[in-house]
C-alpha cells in the first residue's frame, strides 16, 4: 500500500468511511484510549462499525475522579470490548520512591517508562495489531502535524486516525448529535504542556 496515495482517497472519506475501509484492511484491530476530552467520539466511532473490537486502555493510575466515572460510563454505554493495562508499580509505591519528576529530567524519562510506555507496549506485544485506530488530529501537536489520517510507525502496525482533519467544533457537533457526554477534567502526569508528546506516537 502506498500510505501517501491513500491518504489523498481518504481525504473524501467521512469518518466512518475511513473506519469501514480500515477494517477491511485489518485482522487484528484495536483502538487505544485514555478517555482524555474527545476520546469518546472516536470510541463511539469506531465501535458503531465493529462492536466487538479489542478497546486498550493504559490507565497510568494518575487520572481524575471525574474521569474514572467517565470512563466507566462510556464503558458501560458503549458495551466497550476492553482490555486494561496498568504500570508493574503501584502509585503508592511511586510516590514514595520516585514521585512526579520535573519535566526533562532522567527521573522523568523514567517516570514516563513506568507508568505509559511499558504498559502501552505491554499491551500491543499481547494483542499483536495490524490495524491501531486513534484519535490524533492535525493542530494538536507539531509531531501530529507531521503525519496524515493514515501513517505507520517502524512495528509496521497501520496507525488509523479518522478525524485527523476535524476541530474541536467538528467534533462537538459529533458528541451533540449523538447525545455522548465529553471529559474535560483529564490528567497526564507525563506531560507538563497538552502540546508535549509522551512518546507512544512517535
Amino acid at each position: 500500500m502506498n500510505i501517501q496515495e491513500q491518504n489523498n482517497k481518504l481525504k473524501d472519506f467521512s469518518p466512518i468511511q475511513i473506519v469501514e475501509w480500515a477494517l477491511n484492511q485489518a485482522d487484528r484491530p484495536v483502538i487505544t484510549t485514555n478517555f482524555r476530552p474527545y476520546e469518546v467520539a472516536i470510541l463511539h466511532l469506531v465501535h458503531k462499525v465493529d462492536p466487538s473490537i479489542k478497546v486498550i486502555w493504559c490507565d497510568t493510575g494518575y487520572n481524575t475522579s471525574k474521569t474514572y466515572r467517565h470512563a466507566h460510563q462510556i464503558i458501560e454505554k458503549l458495551d466497550l470490548n476492553i482490555d486494561i493495562y496498568v504500570p508493574k508499580q503501584s502509585v503508592g509505591y511511586r510516590n514514595v520512591v520516585l514521585g512526579i519528576p520535573e519535566v526533562d529530567t532522567p527521573e522523568h524519562k523514567l517516570f514516563s517508562e513506568q507508568v505509559k510506555l511499558e504498559p502501552f507496549q505491554r499491551a500491543m506485544n499481547e494483542h499483536n495489531p495490524d490495524v491501531w485506530f486513534t484519535n490524533l488530529r492535525k493542530g494538536q501537536t507539531a509531531f501530529r502535524d507531521s503525519i496524515d489520517i493514515l501513517s505507520q510507525g517502524s512495528d509496521g502496525v497501520l496507525k488509523v486516525s479518522p478525524f485527523y482533519y476535524h476541530s474541536d467544533d467538528d467534533l462537538d457537533v459529533y458528541l451533540s448529535e449523538h447525545e455522548l457526554e465529553n471529559e474535560f477534567d483529564y490528567y497526564d502526569p507525563t506531560k507538563a504542556l497538552a502540546n508535549r508528546e509522551c512518546g507512544i506516537h512517535q
